[in-house]
């Protein structure tokens, strides 16, 4: 059986596939952990070790000895990805109170669910994007996405934002572990080749047991409808930043910029892990969760086919000439989606 060739051909899929699982468990068997006890419950419910665990390798991964232009391109993603979804956050957090907005349409949106949607981009989809319709350069301009991975770029958003006030000790303890990945990883290159497949390793499992949370009799009311809006939200206001800095900064056409302007299918983690920290998130958690879980979804289906239009109008023989006159290699790295 080809399962894990299915599961790649499908965005996202090596995030959303435990997710689905393990929400199934939860809406068909909530009472299974109770049940088996043991190992089978602690990795059903151990979201939070098995998180802490992989962001510490992703730390680790990280590797910021790059040419010049591929850290060039790829701070210009990450840092408009992160200045954009810190201005939608900073508005929205004027109109949405902290508990969410309770009736309407729009009843289940938080703050927390819009920070998770916007921040993180997509890196695998954004790579294999920018293999088919951008430069080496900018194939190799994921290179620091991994720095969006986890809770920390969105706390700091939140924080910045004035959305949520963080202890020290809380916001040192939530980053601790991928701050001495990241030290570890640039000390040693062999510890880095020893923790870097973690990064990948872990996601199915902390998927799974992130799914344990969710209840998908959730998906029967009108959050599937308010997560397609945030999705569409994410791709637009994301998305038009990231083009113009992409053509303006990056000397780019625009192509890698909405190639970027997807959800990360690590950022379904990030609600609860968030929540774990900052107990006054905890009551929108499970709907934040959802709602992100929908963004990622919808974005992994809609960015490609825009990038494609977009490189087809806009970016074809400018991208065409780039490979042909890059010589650089391409890196060989594993991005977290």
């Amino acid at each position: 059986m080809r399962i894990k060739d299915t599961i790649d051909r499908i965005p996202g899929g090596l995030m959303l596939m435990p997710l689905l699982l393990g929400a199934l468990c939860k809406t068909f068997a909530p009472g299974a952990p109770l049940y088996f006890k043991g190992f089978t419950q602690g990795i059903m419910t151990g979201v939070i070790p098995i998180l802490a665990v992989w962001f510490f390798c992703m730390g680790a991964s990280i590797k910021l000895s790059a040419t010049g232009t591929v850290l060039r391109k790829s701070g210009t993603l990450v840092l408009t990805k992160l200045v954009a979804a810190w201005i939608i956050t900073l508005v929205a957090s004027m109109f949405i109170p902290a508990e969410g907005i309770q009736t309407g349409f729009f009843a289940g949106l938080s703050i927390l669910a819009i920070v998770c949607a916007m921040d993180m981009t997509n890196g695998g989809l954004y790579a294999s994007l920018m293999q088919s319709y951008g430069t080496k350069e900018e194939a190799g301009a994921f290179v620091l996405t991994s720095i969006e991975s986890g809770p920390l770029m969105s706390m700091i958003i939140l924080g910045a934002s004035g959305a949520a006030h963080f202890e020290p000790q809380i916001f040192v303890g939530a980053v601790l572990p991928f701050l001495v990945g990241f030290a570890l990883g640039n000390l040693d290159p062999k510890l880095r080749a020893f923790f870097a497949p973690g990064g990948q390793l872990m996601i199915p499992f902390f998927a799974f047991s992130l799914g344990n949370t969710i209840d998908l009799n959730t998906l029967l009311s009108p959050l599937a409808g308010l997560g397609v809006v945030l999705a569409l939200a994410v791709i637009v206001l994301t998305g038009i930043p990231l083009i113009l800095a992409d053509r303006i900064i990056g000397g780019g056409t625009g192509t890698a910029g909405i190639a970027a302007s997807s959800t990360a299918g690590a950022a379904a983690a990030n609600p609860l892990a968030i929540a774990a920290v900052a107990p006054q998130f905890m009551p929108v958690a499970q709907t934040a969760t959802v709602l992100v879980a929908i963004c990622i979804i919808v974005t992994s289906l809609l960015v490609p086919i825009l990038t494609g239009l977009w490189y087809r109008q806009f970016g074809q023989g400018m991208a065409e000439k780039g490979r042909a006159d890059d010589p650089m290699p391409a890196l060989h790295m594993h991005p977290a989606d």
